[in-house]
């Protein structure tokens, strides 16, 4: 199964810059297909977690928390959401934040602020992973940026839009050999 891989704090504010997509590529031999540009990457073909993480941390030009996840959990999400059957509400962005080690347990859901009106909720969780969403609102980033204190471990966010993004790669990866190159012809090839 594919792996999918979290870089924790790559291309925000001029910290820990590169290009993904250049990452990417120095790792073709492990078929790496880079998600966006806060470091997202689902690795097709990764042998043992433990070899792409080394060959991964030899090419970063720089140091940071790695997460490395199972594909099939994201497959799972399509199925089983964390957020149940309703549609998101108006002007909110669903999310997951993963991780680095097991964290807090705390009862859910959690809203910060934690008086008034919420702007963030933590609304489910499953092992290392934690669902949730937020109000496009100013102040929302601080309490983003709050998270890591909530969980009581570093952890990076992604939206769902990016969930969704990985989950069309892996989705895409089982498929049968003859289904992907018809598709592939009917696109000229382009994936």
């Amino acid at each position: 199964m594919a792996l999918v891989v979290f870089l924790r704090g790559v291309n925000v504010g001029g910290h820990r810059t590169f290009r993904p997509s250049l990452l990417a590529k120095d790792l073709s031999a492990f078929d790496v297909v880079n998600v966006g540009a806060a470091g997202t990457f689902v690795v097709r073909k990764p042998g043992s977690s433990a070899t792409f993480r080394s060959a991964l941390l030899a090419k970063l030009p720089f140091e940071t928390k790695v997460m490395i996840c199972d594909g099939s959990d994201f497959l799972d999400w399509e199925t089983r959401s964390p957020f149940g059957r309703a549609a998101p509400e108006r002007d909110t962005v669903r999310f997951v934040s993963i991780l680095s080690e097991g964290g807090l347990r705390r009862s859910l859901p959690i809203a910060l602020p934690e008086e008034g009106e919420w702007l963030l909720r933590v609304v489910a969780s499953k092992g290392r992973y934690r669902f949730g969403v937020y109000r496009r609102h100013m102040k929302t980033i601080g309490y983003l940026g709050q998270l890591d204190k909530v969980f009581g471990t570093p952890a990076t966010t992604r939206n769902w839009n990016t969930i969704a993004a990985i989950t069309k790669i892996l989705k895409g990866d089982q498929e049968k050999p003859a289904e992907r190159q018809v598709r592939s012809r009917r696109s000229g090839g382009k994936r």
